[in-house]
């Protein structure tokens, strides 16, 4: 199937989710923006997270049926999905899904080439596989979490973004992608094992490589990306905001201080014994300025400033409102489709999928029975 204008670089590419919570949707939505078709695959009454569902952009540009995997007949029903699908994302606990009969032996059985996404947080094998957990356990045990806040007080919980979606959502796409491309290219499918841990830890290679080299002090706020280095961090301002500074380089540096009034510390830059005296300087120099003043003297330099904005502010800086890094659809201001194309743009083309709303669509499209009626919810679903 060709590319449509509009539809993104994934158009033609079918994807079944099975309803979870986290970053598996967010790995659908992903690849529901860039393109492809996505049934969601929801169970009767629901995730059970409490948030509406026409406000769960995670599930923008997707379609939903509704099965019941306890009933008789739910698993043929995903099966049947399955065997027009190129890939299928589940969220469960390690031996769920084998249990319900839509595990990778029956799915492969249905549909050879089928790429089969598995997303958890311990991963399919090792002593915590079958534990319960959440983001915040899972960045803890990575050394992660505990790079993450000022020396002497605990450690700051980055939300969900740094191990559900980076570690977890971002590399079972990348997983379910490259799997993609070698079926194709075979003919043969295969089973992707994202777990959060291991992205994670991944994403802190860097980091490793630092610490190996004697760069970097395996403790909190005491590194140049820490938080730790006076001209990489957070400041507060005269009306209780926050601005936010990067001037690594030495040309950076140099800019900034000058900006901010203190010529005097230029030559402070590597001299870590000076760098105590040079947080001072800079805290009580921005204490004497709303943010918005401290962002007007730093408009159009190149110091690395930039003001922290909050999530409702965000949309509206000049930058982000030109390039439209956020759009509103369905009275919802959301982040824009990620990243950008040149041949294949994306767009949130539809709003949040309502559980079962699509069913006679996707029989239509997929080619399979008409849908019936789905049976009242059968309670106990793994």
């Amino acid at each position: 199937m060709g590319t449509t204008a509009g539809q993104g670089p994934l158009t033609g590419v079918r994807v079944v989710e099975l309803a979870g919570i986290g970053p598996g949707p967010f790995a659908a939505m992903l690849l529901a923006d860039l393109g492809a078709d996505v049934v969601r695959v929801d169970r009767p009454g629901g995730p059970g997270l409490g948030i509406d569902p026409a406000y769960d952009i995670t599930n923008r540009n997707k379609r939903s049926v509704i099965v019941d995997l306890k009933a008789p007949d739910g698993a043929a029903r995903v099966l049947d999905l399955v065997e027009r699908a190129d890939l299928l994302i589940e969220s469960y606990r390690p031996g769920v899904a084998e249990r319900l009969g839509v595990g990778p032996g029956d799915c492969h059985a249905r549909n050879p080439r089928l790429v089969y996404g598995r997303m958890t947080g311990w991963g399919q094998d090792g002593p915590l596989a079958d534990r319960a957990g959440h983001d915040i356990g899972y960045i803890a045990l990575t050394g992660t979490l505990g790079m993450i806040g000022a020396p002497g007080e605990p450690p700051v919980v980055p939300a969900n973004l740094l191990g559900d979606y980076a570690g977890g959502s971002l590399y079972l796409v990348v997983g379910l992608l490259a799997a993609l491309h070698h079926a194709r290219a075979t003919g043969e499918g295969q089973v992707v094992d994202a777990a959060i841990v291991d992205g994670t830890a991944h994403l802190s290679a860097m980091i490793h490589g630092m610490l190996a080299a004697g760069g970097w002090q395996d403790r909190r706020g005491a590194n140049l990306l820490d938080g730790g280095c006076p001209y990489y961090g957070t400041y507060e301002t005269a009306d209780g905001r926050y601005i936010a500074v990067g001037a690594l380089e030495p040309q950076f540096y140099e800019e900034f201080v000058t900006l901010l009034g203190l010529p005097e510390h230029i030559d402070a830059r590597m001299d870590v014994r000076r760098w105590g005296e040079l947080r001072e300087a800079v805290a009580a120099r921005f204490r004497t300025r709303t943010r918005d003043e401290w962002t007007a003297v730093f408009e159009g330099t190149d110091a690395c400033v930039a003001p922290v904005l909050t999530l409702g502010e965000a949309p509206h800086h000049p930058h982000l409102a030109a390039r439209g890094t956020f759009t509103d659809h369905g009275g919802i201001t959301q982040p824009a489709p990620a990243p950008r194309f040149s041949a294949t743009p994306t767009a949130v083309r539809t709003g949040p999928a309502r559980p079962g709303a699509d069913a006679a669509d996707v029989a239509r499209d997929w080619d399979l029975p008409a849908p019936a009626p789905h049976p009242e919810p059968t309670k106990g679903l793994a």
